[in-house]
């Protein structure tokens, strides 16, 4: 997809960032991260949804959220930043997932059609812990028509009207590149995909249970395959577990 950015080329370090994304070490600077009241720091599903909207299910204690629908293969789905200069690998540390990596501030988008589950507008990280919920700093997840989640955090801003409940259609600007949370000082897109199991409380399968790589590549190519067949295979396997007793510095 094309950037709104006019007149930008290509340039040749992104490829060495993924060469040495994996080592980076250094937190991000303080001064990068947006402030807001505390109150706002995450947004769960709608109480009241508008009358365009319905209600989220109410998850069960102890039971697994409805699994996605791999009927919904007519969904468009679109590559989740808007720009030309992107590059990502097709593995990350720890747990599957991707960074994408582009330049702060270009615009991050709605892969599919959907509604906004969650949001995070304050930047809570920090390395001293508690690690895990809040290393992604700003970001957003939007649970599909296909039932399927795409998480992406590091965001350096949320758009105005994306909260919880909200619908969304595909290519909708959702926020906007950054380095937020554990990036590192990196700008990148965290991007992740799973089935939403228990909301905001299940940050451990948030950040990503099977690999985005191919599924971005098609898109990437304006092609429409769709992840939630493998979505729906890896929540029969291992349902909701419970998170990790230790984590990693991934977001």
């Amino acid at each position: 997809m094309r950037s709104r950015s006019i007149g930008r080329r290509p340039r040749s370090a992104y490829p060495v960032l993924l060469l040495l994304a994996p080592a980076l070490a250094a937190g991000c600077a303080a001064g990068s991260r947006p402030t807001a009241t505390p109150t706002n720091v995450w947004d769960g599903p709608s109480a009241v949804p508008t009358a365009e909207q319905s209600a989220p299910p109410t998850p069960t204690p102890g039971v697994p959220s409805p699994s996605p629908s791999p009927t919904r293969t007519e969904l468009r789905h679109v590559f989740p930043v808007r720009a030309d200069n992107v590059a990502y690998h097709p593995t990350h540390s720890a747990y599957p997932g991707t960074d994408i990596f582009a330049d702060c501030g270009e615009p991050v988008v709605a892969v599919t059609d959907g509604r906004i589950l969650e949001v995070s507008r304050v930047d809570r990280f920090d390395e001293r812990g508690p690690l895990g919920p809040y290393n992604g700093g700003l970001s957003v997840s939007l649970l599909g028509d296909d039932g399927v989640r795409y998480y992406g955090s590091h965001l350096s801003a949320v758009s105005a009207g994306v909260t919880a409940g909200a619908r969304v259609r595909a290519g909708q600007q959702l926020g906007r590149v950054g380095r937020t949370g554990n990036a590192n000082n990196v700008c990148h897109l965290h991007f992740g995909i799973s089935p939403a199991c228990r909301g905001h409380d299940d940050w451990w399968i948030r950040r990503g249970v099977i690999w985005p790589a191919r599924y971005l590549d098609s898109w990437r190519k304006r092609g429409n395959r769709a992840p939630a067949a493998e979505v729906v295979a890896w929540q029969r396997k291992h349902g909701c577990p419970k998170a990790p007793t230790t984590t990693s510095g991934a977001g």
